[in-house]
């Protein structure tokens, strides 16, 4: 048996390492436990929404390393629009970023180990649950470790999340995606692009949709992300609707060959649990992942956050604490999200959609916010209120919707 410690944290990604700059900065004694090597690759968009520029000044996290983006080029069909990034309320700033993971990373974790962390690379952990199921601590190799407080930043669910209850909702949609990195001399382009029609081999319409990520660095980001309500997900190729896609866009952003193999990944959306005695789940394995973006990284980093300023706070309500409060800020907009992408699982439906979203100027703004994660409980203006007609809308559709769903 070690020497006990305040907080343990499972995965040393944005969210994990969030946790413990956040902890170990107010004098907490933290160790974090991550299966990779140190400057370990994560699949990917590398987009940091202003939300997440936000949340990374907050955790004084200079963006030297990342290129700027100041907005979004949105891309239906015909149909183009670019607008800046910004934000009614003012509470985030008007630009974004895209920072290679390999780097963000690496940032985040070196700030973590400065404050004081213990950062524990290329090492497994899984929580230690007493007979009444409380996390006690963590288990690496040999060595059991008592914690405080033990935090599953693990992404996508795997052991540690079975053993904790903390594993996808069965009923609610997911994404998968592909990314992979081209060359382009459009690498230091002011905006990042996403086309929102995007169909598989086919021809058929799937909810999600492409994307440019220029890096800054001479590369770009390239991917393809879907949604779990299409008709026939099981079998969708996706290097071959990435294939696709890179055909749409080699010639106005001359790109080249892939300069690595494509890489693909799970977007969990939903945790049947995210806390519990002892322990919380932060970031994707909380299923914090927007449905109408896949993006997840300014909530892990919020999420993170918010667990170590609740544990210093009072550790025998954190976690309880940190449930009603997550819930608070992100689970209406996130459900209406999932109830969103059911409907949008009807290619039909999608399309009459995507006229409106990038037709009009007024909705193609409130599209922008959407997919810039600037909406959540405390979003006041337009989006605020579309927001919350699209959530009690779609409540009212949500059981014809699920009954009558597209995927097969």
């Amino acid at each position: 048996m070690s020497e006990s410690v305040d907080i343990a944290v499972i995965g040393g990604g944005p969210a994990g390492a969030a946790t413990a700059i956040r902890a170990a900065r107010a004098g907490a004694k933290v160790v974090v436990f991550e299966k990779g090597p140190y400057g370990r690759d994560k699949i990917c968009g590398d987009g940091l929404t202003p939300r997440a520029v936000a949340a990374l000044d907050e955790l004084k996290i200079p963006l030297e390393g990342a290129h700027h983006i100041d907005g979004l080029r949105m891309i239906a069909g015909s149909r183009e629009r670019e607008l800046p990034w910004s934000s009614d309320s003012g509470r985030f700033p008007p630009h974004g970023a895209v920072w290679p993971r390999r780097r963000l990373d690496a940032a985040l974790i070196d700030a973590a180990a400065e404050a004081g962390a213990d950062i524990r690379f290329e090492t497994e952990a899984e929580p230690v649950l007493d007979d009444d199921g409380r996390a006690t601590g963590v288990r690496a190799g040999s060595e059991t470790l008592p914690a405080g407080l033990v935090v599953a930043a693990t992404g996508a669910p795997g052991k540690v999340a079975r053993m904790l209850g903390a594993v996808r909702d069965e009923t609610e949609p997911f994404g998968l995606a592909i990314r992979a990195y081209v060359e382009s001399p459009r690498h230091d382009d002011a905006l990042i692009e996403a086309c929102l029609t995007i169909k598989d081999e086919q021809g058929t319409w799937v909810p999600g949709y492409g994307w440019m990520f220029p890096c800054g660095d001479g590369t770009v980001n390239i991917g393809v992300g879907a949604l779990s309500t299409m008709k026939g997900f099981k079998s969708l190729n996706l290097n071959t609707l990435l294939a696709s896609y890179r055909d749409l866009v080699r010639e106005p952003w001359q790109i080249g060959p892939n300069l690595d193999r494509p890489r693909a990944w799970r977007l969990p959306m939903t945790a049947v649990r995210r806390h519990g005695p002892g322990w919380v789940a932060i970031g994707d394995a909380a299923g914090l992942v927007n449905p109408m973006n896949g993006e997840g990284i300014d909530y892990g980093l919020e999420s993170g956050m918010l667990a170590a300023d609740l544990f210093l706070a009072d550790p025998a309500t954190a976690p309880d604490e940190y449930d009603r409060l997550i819930g608070e800020r992100f689970d209406d907009f996130l459900r209406t999200g999932r109830r969103f992408a059911f409907l949008i699982g009807h290619p039909w439906l999608m399309r009459q959609g995507l006229r409106v979203a990038v037709g009009t100027d007024a909705v193609a703004k409130i599209t922008l916010q959407v997919m810039g994660n600037l909406v959540d409980a405390d979003t006041p203006g337009a989006a605020g209120r579309t927001m919350k007609v699209a959530s009690k809308a779609l409540e009212l559709a949500d059981p014809a919707l699920r009954k009558f769903r597209a995927a097969a």
